[in-house]
């Protein structure tokens, strides 16, 4: 049984920070209340990526918060990850699952319902969905409709958490869309105080009635 709460997602960007800086960020922003943590490089080796991967999930063990692996199924086994998210163009859903095994967290990104429906039954154990507004990332995005997201939520069984350059100030869009929770990188990782930026960006999540349960799949 692998359970995860997604009510907060935290994905990271360590660029033009200094590993230091990046890491105290890290903390900060599960000190605030992230409850989901993902690992985001898209630039280093493999051997940086691991790496820093050790140190993040150290930090994650302490907070008890599952550190989840972008891209690099062999990344999160090298340092015993809880789990792996893969995107478009990354490794199918059914390989990562057959890698990684049964006891831990594969995520997906999915941007129809026949996408999230098809990465479901591959066995998918949650979506990220976007992106719902512009992004200032590096990641290529495509902005995705509520209406589509809500037809994604409602067309799987798996917690759908949004994504793409949300905030706590824009977030009200989402209102009354049965998403698991917010997914954010700017929004805690280039605040002046990423403490802060969480804990009021869970709070207006829960006061809009968008924050999720733990699930168990």
């Amino acid at each position: 049984m692998r359970k995860f709460d997604p009510s907060l997602y935290f994905i990271t960007d360590s660029t033009n920070y200094t590993e230091e800086e990046f890491l105290f960020r890290v903390e900060q922003a599960l000190k605030g209340g992230a409850t989901l943590l993902q690992l985001r490089e898209k630039e280093k080796t493999t051997r940086e990526y691991i790496e820093l991967a050790e140190k993040v999930h150290a930090i994650a063990m302490r907070y008890k918060v599952p550190l989840i692996i972008d891209d690099r199924v062999d990344v999160a086994l090298a340092v015993g990850a809880e789990g792996v998210h893969v995107g478009a163009s990354d490794m199918p859903v059914a390989t990562a699952r057959k890698l990684m095994g049964d006891g831990k967290i594969v995520g997906a990104t999915a941007k129809t319902v026949p996408w999230a429906r098809d990465v479901y039954e591959q066995g998918a154990d949650y979506l990220g969905v976007g992106a719902i507004y512009p992004t200032t990332t590096k990641v290529k995005t495509v902005l995705t409709s509520t209406d589509t997201l809500r037809d994604i939520c409602n067309a799987v069984p798996i917690p759908v958490g949004a994504i793409g350059g949300l905030n706590k100030d824009n977030i009200d869009v989402l209102a009354g869309i049965p998403i698991a929770g917010i997914c954010v990188v700017s929004a805690i990782m280039k605040a002046e105080c990423p403490l802060t930026a969480a804990r009021e960006l869970k709070a207006r999540a829960k006061a809009l009635g968008l924050i999720g349960e733990v699930h168990a799949v």
